[in-house]
Parts: structure tokens; C-alpha cells; sequence
């Protein structure tokens, strides 16, 4: 991986984020794990969209996107787009009270730490698509 202070930026932060999911999972906040979670691929996207382009990441939150544009998707497994697809819902509904009553039923301590450790698998396997640029 090229030495770029844009990607060190996004990799840090998303550092910082499976930090706080992992501290929310103990204090039982469910729905910020997830948010959290969400945050940490998001970012570590952002990450590798950099190392690919050698441009800013675009201004979304979308993480089909971002995996689109950073040339990572057609890599994924199913079992990752699948996390892909559980994490989206988890970064706009949660912030609205409308829908965070109904994802906190959807978030048992079981399915938030499994969420939580899917996370950190897609973390480790994303680090080591920066390795490779």
C-alpha cells in the first residue's frame, strides 16, 4: 500500500469506530453498534477508494457504491455483500425516531454481536485489499 495521509485519515477513524462498537455492544446500546458498524465499512471504504483512485471518496453513505467504485464489489463474497445489505439500513433509520423502535427490536444482543464480529472480519479483509496496492 502507497503511504497517503488521505487513506491513514480514513483508516484511523474507522479504527476509532470498531472501538466504540465494541464498547457500545458491552454497554448494550444495539442500535449505535450497528450504526457504528456501518461507519467503520464506510470508512474503510473511503480508504480504499482512495488507494484505487487517488482521489477523494465520494460524499456518500452507500457502501454498494462505495464498494462499486473502489473496484472491490465483484470481489466480495456473498456473505459480505450480505453484511453490506444489513449494515445500509443501519446508518439512516437509526438516526430517525420513526424507525429506531423497530430496529431496536431487530437488535438482540445475539444478532448485534454477530453484526459486530461480520464487521470486524470485513474490516481485516478490506486492510488486506489496501496491502495490495
Amino acid at each position: 500500500m502507497k503511504h497517503n495521509s488521505q487513506i491513514d485519515y480514513w483508516i484511523d477513524l474507522a479504527d476509532y469506530d470498531i472501538d466504540v462498537a465494541r464498547l457500545m455492544l458491552k454497554g448494550g446500546k444495539f442500535l449505535y453498534v450497528g450504526f457504528m458498524c456501518h461507519q467503520v465499512i464506510e470508512k474503510m471504504l473511503k480508504a480504499l477508494y482512495v488507494a484505487v483512485t487517488q482521489d477523494r471518496p465520494p460524499m456518500t453513505h452507500n457502501l454498494t457504491v462505495l464498494s462499486r467504485k473502489s473496484n472491490v464489489y465483484n470481489k466480495l463474497s456473498s456473505e459480505q455483500k450480505d453484511l453490506l445489505d444489513t449494515l445500509e439500513p443501519l446508518n439512516i433509520e437509526a438516526r430517525y425516531p420513526t424507525y429506531k423502535e423497530q430496529l431496536m427490536q431487530s437488535l438482540t444482543d445475539k444478532r448485534t454481536a454477530s453484526i459486530l464480529h461480520r464487521t470486524e472480519d470485513l474490516m481485516i479483509w478490506i486492510k488486506e485489499q489496501l496491502l495490495k496496492k
